[in-house]
C-alpha cells in the first residue's frame, strides 16, 4: 500500500514515552535516543515491484525497488522456525560480511506462504538511502592501486563462493558494489545446475572485460602499463588447469609496486580507562604514552612504536585478567621485531598467506606462555585468566622492481583478533568494522545453527568462544587478514567498553573527523571518545588505540582548536602535523616512496653519510620557515595592531627611497 500521511519511524528506545518520529529526524524528540536508519536490501522480482514510497506490512517503507527502511528498527523481523536451505549460504559466510550480506529477517505479503527475504549489512548508503555505485561505474575515476585492489578482493572471494557454489555472485555487474576500497555484494546469487560448473576460465573471462573498462592515463606510466598487466593476469586463468598459486603470487607484486608509490604517513596513540563502575582495569594496550617518541627526541631505530598497535582485554578478574592482557603486549612486543627481520630477509615478497602462517604461530606461542602461566598457579575452569586480542601491524615490505629499484614500503597493513575487541577503519565518508567477534553468536551464526537477529536475543549472546590463554595454542585459531592502505584514514582499536551498543557506528562521524582533518590532536581525540564510552556504556574498562594513515601530503594547519563533545581542548594548541613538523621531523615522515637501488644501498659509508647532510639542511630551514610562520600568524592574530605598524615599518608605502647615504648612515 502507499502512504498519503508523512512516513514516522519509531525510536529504538523501549522506555521512550512517544517513540514516533517523522522521517528524517536524526534524533528521538522525546528521548533524544539516535533514531536507527536500518536499510535493507528486500530479494526477487517480486519485491522490486513495489513502488516507492509503499508500506509493505505495516513496517517496511520503501526508499527505491528492493531498497526497504525497516520503521520499527527496535521490534525483532520476523524469522522461521527452521532455517531454509537455501539461504545457509549466508550464514555460512558471516565471517566475509566485510563483503556480503547478512540475513535480517523475513516479510510476509498479502498472499498466502509468500514472504521476501530481506538482508542488512548491504551496500546502501546511510545518508542517501541509495545503492553505492557498482565496480564498473567507479573503475574510470578510481586510482590504479584501487582499481588493482578491487580486483585482488575478487580473487580472494572465490574461493569461498566457489566452494558454496555461488560464484556467479560476482557474474553480474550490478550486483557488484563498491564503498571506498571495498567490494561489495548486493545479493548471493546460486550457480545454476549444469553440466559445466563456473570454474577459473569464467573470472578469467569477467577480468578481461572488466580490465578492458580501465583507460590509461594519457602520458602516465604506472610500473609499465599495469591494465596490460591486468589482462595478463585475466589470460593466464583462461587457460586450463591455470596455476592459482602463480595467478595470486602476480596479482599480489602488481597490487604492491602501485600501493608502494604512494607516501605513507603513521602516528599512533592509545589510551584507557577503568570506567564508573570498575576498580581496576583489566585492558593493556599499545602504544602507550611511555612508549611514544618525546617532543625533541629522535626515534628509536627500527621502532615499531607507529607501525604498531594493540588492545588487549583482559579475562580472569584482578591479578588475573591484567596479568594476562599485560603479558599478552609485552610478549609481542619483544617477538614481533624478529618475526620482521625473517621476513625482511626473504628473497622475495612474502605472500599474505605465507605472512599470516607465521603470525598465527606467534599468536600460539603468545597463547601458551600465558597457559603455563594457568597451570603453573593451578587455575583451571572459568578461573583460567586469559585476553583477547586485536592488533595491527603495518608491514613495511620492499617491493622489488623491474628496474633493479626497490619501493620501501609495500602499505601491507595485517589485522590480528583473538575474542570481541575489535577494529575499524575509518574514512572520510564511512566506518568499517573490519573484524568479527569470537563469541556465541558467531559460531551459532557460522554453523547455520540460528540467525544473528535471533541469537542476539539471549543473554550469553556475547560469551567468548576463544581468548588467548585459556585453552592450549593448537585450539587457538587467530583471525588474520591483510589489507592495504590506499587512503587516508584512522585504524581505530578499542575495547567492548566502547564497541558495545554500537557507539563507535553512533559517533565516529562527529569524533573521527576533528582527528583526519589535524584540527585536534589524535590523544584530546581519544580522550572524548573514552568520556563518551564512560557516559553512554560505563559498564567496563575502556580502551582505544588509533593509527592515523595518511596519503595525502602532511598539511601545516595553523588554528584555534575545535572542542569535541565531553572535552576541553586548549585554545591554539596546534596540531599533530604541525607538533609534528616542529619537533619531530622524522616520525612525521614515515616511509616516503623513494625507489632504492641495490647497488647504491652497498656502496661505501662515507657517500652514504655525505648524502645526508643535505636533507638535514633542508630540515633545518624547513623548522624556521614553519616557526618564523607560526610566531608572524601568532602576533598578527594576537596583536593586528602592532602587526600593521610592523607590516608599515617594513614596507612602508609614501616614503621616498633612501639615499646611498643615509643607508650608509643607518648602518
Amino acid at each position: 500500500m502507499t502512504s498519503s500521511s508523512p512516513q514516522q519511524i519509531d525510536c529504538v528506545n523501549p522506555a521512550c514515552p512517544n517513540p514516533a518520529n517523522d522521517l528524517g529526524q536524526k534524533y528521538c524528540a522525546a528521548c533524544q535516543t539516535p533514531l536507527t536508519y536500518r536499510y535493507l536490501w528486500a530479494v526477487g522480482s517480486q519485491a522490486a515491484q513495489f513502488p516507492p514510497e509503499s508500506l509493505i506490512a505495516d513496517r517496511y517503507y520503501v526508499v527505491s525497488p528492493q531498497i526497504w527502511l525497516d520503521t520499527t528498527p527496535g521490534k525483532p523481523p520476523a524469522l522461521p522456525q527452521e532455517i531454509p536451505q537455501a539461504i545457509l549460504p549466508y550464514l555460512k559466510l558471516y565471517r566475509q560480511r566485510l563483503h556480503i550480506p547478512q540475513v535480517y529477517g523475513f516479510c510476509p505479503l498479502n498472499e498466502e506462504d509468500t514472504e521476501v527475504l530481506l538482508l542488512e549489512n548491504v551496500p546502501v548508503n546511510p545518508k542517501t538511502g541509495q545503492l553505492y555505485p557498482t565496480m564498473l561505474e567507479s573503475l574510470a575515476s578510481a586510482t590504479p592501486v584501487r582499481q588493482v585492489y578491487w580486483f585482488w578482493q575478487i580473487l580472494q572471494l572465490w574461493k569461498p563462493l566457489l566452494e558454496l557454489g555461488l560464484t556467479s555472485s560476482l557474474f553480474q555487474p550490478k550486483n557488484i558494489r563498491v564503498q571506498g576500497w571495498r567490494i561489495w555484494l548486493s545479493e548471493l546469487y546460486g550457480d545454476q545446475s549444469s553440466v559445466t560448473k563456473p570454474d577459473l576460465q569464467d573470472l578469467g573471462y569477467h577480468w578481461l572485460t572488466w580490465a578492458g573498462k580501465i583507460s590509461l592515463p594519457e602520458g602516465q606510466n604506472f610500473t609499465g602499463n599495469y591494465v596490460d598487466r591486468l589482462k595478463e593476469i585475466g589470460k593466464l586463468m583462461r587457460v586450463p588447469s591455470a596455476e592459482v598459486n602463480l595467478i595470486y603470487a602476480q596479482l599480489n607484486r602488481l597490487l604492491l609496486e602501485l600501493a608502494g608509490q604512494q607516501p605513507l604517513r603513521l602516528r599512533s596513540a592509545g589510551a584507557t580507562d577503568s570506567g564508573p563502575e570498575r576498580s581496576h582495569n583489566e585492558d593493556a594496550y599499545y602504544p602507550t604514552q611511555a612508549d611514544l617518541p618525546q617532543p625533541g627526541t629522535k626515534p628509536v631505530p627500527n621502532s615499531l612504536v607507529h607501525n604498531l598497535v594493540m588492545v588487549c582485554d583482559g579475562v580472569g578478574g584482578h591479578e588475573g585478567g591484567e596479568v594476562a592482557s599485560q603479558l599478552a603486549v609485552n610478549t609481542l612486543k619483544l617477538a614481533l621485531p624478529n618475526l620482521l627481520k625473517e621476513i625482511a630477509a626473504q628473497p622475495d615478497i612474502s605472500l599474505p598467506t605465507l605472512v599470516s602462517e607465521e603470525m598465527a604461530a606467534l599468536i600460539r606461542v603468545v597463547n601458551n606462555t600465558i597457559a603455563s602461566q594457568n597451570d603453573a598457579q593451578g587455575r583451571a575452569s572459568r578461573q583460567r585468566m586469559g585476553t583477547t586480542l586485536v592488533m595491527g601491524l603495518q608491514l613495511a615490505q620492499q617491493v622489488p622492481r623491474a628496474d633493479g629499484s626497490e619501493l620501501p614500503n609495500s602499505h601491507e597493513l595485517y589485522l590480528v583478533n583473538v575474542g570481541d575487541s575489535r577494529a575499524y577503519w575509518i574514512a572520510e565518508n564511512y566506518c568499517q568494522q573490519l573484524t568479527v567477534d569470537d563469541d556465541l553468536t558467531t559460531r551459532e551464526v557460522c554453523m547455520g545453527r540460528s540467525f544473528y537477529r535471533e541469537i542476539k536475543q539471549r543473554r550469553d549472546a556475547g560469551a567468548l568462544t576463544q581468548a588467548l590463554g585459556t585453552k592450549e595454542g593448537n585450539f587457538i585459531k587467530p583471525n588474520i587478514q591483510r589489507f592495504i592502505i590506499e587512503e587516508d584514514g584512522l585504524l581505530m582499536l578499542c575495547s567492548d567498553g566502547l564497541s558495545d551498543n554500537g557507539w563507535v557506528e553512533k559517533s565516529w562521524a562527529e569524533y573521527a573527523p576533528p582527528i583526519l582533518e589535524d584540527r585536534v590532536s589524535i590523544e584530546d581525540g581519544l580522550k572524548a571518545w573514552i568520556d563518551l564510552a564512560n557516559e553512554k556504556n560505563g559498564h567496563d574498562n575502556t580502551s582505544i588505540v588509533v593509527m592515523r594513515c595518511r596519503i595525502s601530503p602532511e598539511k601545516l594547519v595553523l588554528f584555534e582548536a575545535n572542542k569535541l563533545p565531553n572535552q576541553e581542548v586548549l585554545d591554539g594548541e596546534m596540531s599533530d602535523a604541525s607538533k609534528a613538523l616542529l619537533y619531530d621531523t622524522e616520525a612525521a615522515v614515515v616511509n616516503e616512496p623513494q625507489p632504492v637501488d641495490k647497488a647504491d644501498r652497498q656502496g661505501d659509508n662515507n657517500a652514504n653519510n655525505a648524502n645526508k647532510i643535505w636533507p638535514a639542511i633542508a630540515t633545518f630551514f624547513l623548522i624556521l620557515l614553519v616557526g618564523g610562520a607560526i610566531a608572524l600568524v601568532g602576533f598578527w592574530q594576537l596583536n593586528p595592531e602592532g602587526f600593521k605598524q610592523f607590516q608599515e615599518q617594513l614596507f612602508p608605502s609614501d616614503s621616498p627611497e633612501p639615499s646611498p647615504e643615509s643607508e650608509e648612515s643607518a648602518s
